[in-house]
């Protein structure tokens, strides 16, 4: 996987796979390296099924009204 790619800082062109909203959290699967792109709601709302799948999760919703 790329080191690189999983650290970089979310930002405003990085857009929710659910809803389109902005992203908050990025997760990197385990089995394919392929990343899912979630606002806050949505990354909640699937954590517990994708947590055990993640091979990294990016969670910088601490961000969020800043």
């Amino acid at each position: 996987m790329n080191a690189t790619l999983e650290s970089r800082e979310l930002n405003a062109t990085d857009r929710c796979d659910a809803c389109g909203a902005q992203a908050y959290v990025r997760v990197v699967l385990e089995s394919t390296g392929g990343e899912l792109l979630f606002c806050a709601h949505h990354a909640r709302k699937n954590e517990q099924k994708l947590r055990p799948l993640a091979a990294t999760w990016q969670d910088e919703t601490e961000r969020i009204g800043s």
